[in-house]
């Protein structure tokens, strides 16, 4: 599923036009990415939690050219799914 089948989903859903989905989409997803740039946890109960981890330097390799590159440092984003998603997704719930 893509963003726009999401607001589309979400606007049939619960009768809403697709102007107010989208709201909807973009101000839940601006309030996860700001937590996190924050440096905050964000956890959604039964769905799972976003977080950040710094990951370090490291030497790594061109593919194309075999060439070593050095990696500099840098935060990522981490989804850590919830006891109910996995659950549901290997069908136990």
């Amino acid at each position: 599923m893509v963003r726009s089948e999401l607001i589309a989903r979400i606007a049939s859903d619960h009768d809403l036009t697709i102007e107010m989905a989208e709201t909807v989409v973009r101000t839940v997803f601006g309030e996860i990415a700001g937590a996190l740039e924050a440096g905050n946890r964000v956890e959604l109960r039964g769905f799972g939690s976003f977080s950040v981890r710094r990951r370090g330097e490291r030497n790594a390799h061109n593919p194309r050219t075999g060439e070593k590159v050095r990696v500099d440092s840098k935060h990522v984003p981490v989804f850590v799914p919830g006891k109910r998603l996995r659950d549901r997704l290997n069908g136990r719930g």
